[in-house]
């Protein structure tokens, strides 16, 4: 096995963790809320196809609820006006929040790191995510995980830019490089889906790839789709993102 490149930690200023299924496991809580309005819409426009929590994760995994209506409503080529899709949008952030604020776990092993990397105070550590701002408060909040970012290090896609948007689209990123003061080259980010590593990418970001919030027999799959994406290292387990960084 060829060693893996190391990012020099002298370059490195910042941390950029994306939330869903990277920092805490809400995909298949938020997909579930997800399916049933995206087939209430669905019903609405006399489509047939009705999806699953699994199904909406599988297809549209990366993106935000706006993201995936948008992208539902180019697959199956049906009218939306701009009101009636913002109504969806609060009920879904809504939905969604209730679910992780009663199940709502971390990820394997993210707490001693987060913890190590706050204590140590090397890094401006941010969450940059296609969520809304909302449900990303909620979810690091739920599992104490907001005691080690600043809110004002925490980034929408949905929310915190003038023109809502979602991942792949690197506006997030470009956003908070913009407020943190960062450049491309101090930040490390830390993606889970093709979406998201494709947007820090397109950022000029280094990006390191996680998997660990994927079942076993998906994760070689996943490895290869975020090296594709553009992720130089890949990591199984939380532990391994301070090697990616060129810690011990």
């Amino acid at each position: 096995m060829a060693p893996r490149k190391l990012i020099p930690i002298l370059q490195i200023t910042t941390l950029l963790f994306d939330c869903d299924n990277t920092l805490v496991l809400s995909e298949s809580l938020a997909f579930e809320a997800c399916a049933d309005l995206a087939n209430e819409i669905l019903a609405s426009h006399n489509i047939p196809e009705r999806y699953t929590g699994p199904q909406l994760l599988s297809e549209f995994v990366g993106q935000n609820f706006r993201g995936m209506m948008v992208s539902l409503k180019a697959k199956y080529k049906y009218d939306m006006p701009d009101a009636e899709l913002e109504k969806y949008v609060s009920r879904e952030e809504d939905r969604v929040i209730a679910k992780l604020r009663a199940a709502l776990q971390p990820c394997e092993g993210v707490e001693p790191i987060l913890s190590k990397l706050h204590a140590e105070g090397k890094y401006t550590l941010s969450v940059v995510s296609s969520s809304a701002l909302r449900r990303v408060q909620a979810s690091i909040e739920k599992v104490g995980q907001d005691k080690y970012f600043d809110p004002k290090s925490v980034f929408s896609a949905a929310t915190s830019l003038e023109t809502p948007t979602s991942k792949p689209d690197p506006a997030v990123y470009l956003h908070a490089m913009k407020v943190l003061v960062k450049e491309p080259g101090e930040c490390v980010a830390v993606e889970d889906s093709r979406s998201g590593a494709t947007a820090a990418v397109r950022a000029g970001i280094t990006t390191v790839g996680y998997v660990g919030s994927y079942e076993l027999e998906e994760r070689g799959k996943m490895r290869k789709v975020l090296q594709n994406a553009g992720c130089g290292d890949v990591m199984e387990h939380w532990g391994g993102v301070l090697g990616g960084v060129g810690g011990d």
